[in-house]
């Protein structure tokens, strides 16, 4: 009888186990793959999303497209304008997830009102990108490095870099500056990071999937190290901004359901450089913008005249 109940109890142990383990890997793909027709809603949606004015200042600017090859041979695109004037500034500007560059015309708008150059990538396997896996702002760091040096082959050795980024973005620019930036990266504005992938992918899980973190996201997490050879507990973006004293401005929304505004905090305390937060009492996800743009541009304007 107690071997008949522990073959049972065995069976039933493994068949959780390889439930669970199949459960973990869909999560995976679920939130990592994206097919060719989501890229494309990835960019409507970023165009939907955006004023009409916007929209249409951005179509009449005189686009020019850049092309840059990944360290794994993705062909990641971008959008590039320059400044009304011959200056050596330029904002490289990052997306969110489920987006595309059409999601920063507001910010490109503002950029360029105030004498910057703008380029506008779309981050692997968004937009017009290829690659269908996303980074999460982990692997797009080292894009964002390769950007950088096709802006100062381009424009120049004495051109001035600003890196923004809102949500995903703001994640793939604080992680870009611990790898070494050359000293044109003049300043980086993160609007919304999150301060790890690890970290990220537990509080969706608990939030959004009201579903308990462990073992669905540790399963997962040895999921992309077979899949990418990176761990996400290993993609930290506090540790990142350990290695860099680049000025960094942070803001974030302290009614953030997405991205705890907790993650503010920990990113604060990382930062070694000039650093300030701007905490928006009242906003969402990347809604300090919307929520109140006169002090958001403000901010973004007092910080960036001291370091650029």
């Amino acid at each position: 009888m107690t071997a008949k109940w522990l073959k049972v109890t065995a069976a039933a142990v493994a068949g959780s186990a390889v439930s669970m383990i199949g459960a973990s890997w869909l999560a995976y793909e679920q939130a990592t793959h994206v097919t060719n027709r989501q890229k494309e809603k990835c960019k409507e949606l970023a165009i939907a999303e955006n004023t009409p004015e916007d929209n249409v200042w951005y179509v009449k600017q005189p686009l020019v497209e850049w092309r840059l090859n990944s360290a794994d041979g993705l062909l990641l695109r971008a959008s590039f304008i320059p400044a009304k004037s011959d200056h050596r500034k330029i904002v490289i500007l990052a997306h969110g997830i489920n987006h595309a560059r059409e999601q920063m015309i507001p910010y490109a708008r503002w950029f360029h009102e105030h004498d910057y150059h703008v380029l506008m990538p779309d981050a692997r396997a968004q937009g017009e990108s290829g690659g269908h896996t996303i980074g999460f702002g982990w692997t797009d760091r080292l894009d964002y490095q390769a950007w950088i040096n096709q802006v100062i082959t381009t424009l120049g050795n004495d051109v001035e870099i600003v890196l923004m980024g809102i949500s995903m973005g703001a994640a793939t620019v604080m992680a870009a500056t611990g790898e070494g930036l050359p000293d044109n990266v003049k300043a980086v504005v993160a609007d919304s990071g999150f301060q790890s992938v690890y970290q990220m992918a537990k509080h969706i899980v608990r939030t959004q999937y009201h579903l308990p973190t462990f073992p669905l996201v540790q399963i997962a997490d040895r999921i992309s190290q077979l899949k990418t050879g990176t761990r996400w507990v290993e993609e930290n973006i506090g540790e990142q901004l350990q290695k860099s004293d680049i000025p960094v401005l942070l803001i974030h929304g302290e009614k953030d359901e997405v991205v705890p505004v907790k993650d503010v905090d920990v990113l604060y305390r990382a930062l070694q450089g000039p650093k300030q937060r701007y905490v928006d009492p009242t906003a969402n996800h990347v809604q300090a913008y919307s929520n109140d743009s006169d002090r958001y541009w403000q901010t973004v304007s007092d910080f960036l005249d001291e370091h650029v």
